[in-house]
């Protein structure tokens, strides 16, 4: 494993699928959506760019997902069916990658989370992405 911050190690609940992903841009590009998919996952998810991920273990444990468009693809773990990362929609040049996966990482860590509207994903409507809201997290103290 490399010293690089902006290089975290991560894997799936069950460790089968094990990973190294070099974040764009530290936690600078945390996100949820709000498309039907996102919005059931849960997920906060930070950008990596295209061969950013280099899987250490379980390439053959993870099973993708594709749905509407079908140009992205979501994975997750065959045995223990965490979402782990995805290729992004709006660029394919990117993956998202679940922030809970990361070693040492909560999504919880992050008081303020921006929400982008999915439903009205800038792949259809020809507009650039646009915020819904921002998800906070306020700790009980």
């Amino acid at each position: 494993m490399t010293e690089d911050v902006n290089v975290k190690a991560g894997r799936c609940h069950c460790g089968a699928v094990c990973f190294e992903a070099s974040l764009s841009d530290g936690f600078n590009t945390i996100r949820r959506c709000t498309c039907s998919y996102c919005r059931m996952r849960g997920a906060v998810a930070v950008s990596v760019e295209m061969g950013g991920i280099k899987l250490l273990r379980g390439d053959d444990m993870l099973t993708a997902y594709r749905f509407n468009t079908g140009s992205a693809q979501h994975f997750f773990c065959s045995i223990c069916g965490i979402y782990t990362h995805h290729q992004r929609r709006s660029n394919q040049n990117q993956y998202g990658v679940n922030v809970a996966c990361l070693d040492g990482i909560s999504p919880f860590d992050f008081l303020e989370v921006p929400v982008l509207d999915g439903v009205n994903h800038p792949n259809d409507s020809g507009n650039g992405p646009r915020r819904a809201g921002t998800l906070q997290f306020i700790p009980v103290k």
